[in-house]
């Protein structure tokens, strides 16, 4: 399977497919019509198309995560 080009890594696209694979297990409607009614690969077609609205957050300037060094 492809990675969309909106994504940028295969985790982001299993985090994206997860959670309209809940979406569609608690009761939603597929947007689009395939032979197979999983969830998972439902949710990861609809992901591919480009049908499900991804906003990828980045953060602020200021909110960098910076690692503490341990005191020797």
């Amino acid at each position: 399977m492809e990675i969309p080009q909106n994504l940028d890594s295969k985790f982001r696209f299993i985090l994206v497919a997860a959670r309209r694979a809940r979406q569609l297990q608690g009761g939603a409607k597929p947007l689009i019509q395939t032979a197979t009614r999983r969830s998972t690969r439902v949710a990861q077609l609809e992901v591919s198309a480009g049908l499900v609205p991804i906003e990828v957050l980045l953060p602020a300037n200021g909110e960098k995560n910076h690692k503490k060094k341990a005191a020797k």
